[in-house]
């Protein structure tokens, strides 16, 4: 379960690194890069390795 959210987090980071170059998903991306930014600090809260 944890992997999942990792790689939910590596991708949602993908994600937000398109669409900040590219400008055309406005807002959205940086909703999904504070997601990306919470899942990864809840990995390390939780004493896990990245």
């Amino acid at each position: 379960m944890s992997n999942l959210l990792y790689t939910i987090a590596v991708i949602l980071i993908i994600l937000w690194a398109i669409g900040f170059f590219a400008y055309s998903a406005g807002s959205i991306i940086h909703i999904l890069l504070v997601i990306a930014i919470v899942a990864i600090l809840l990995r390390l809260i939780q004493g896990r390795r990245l």
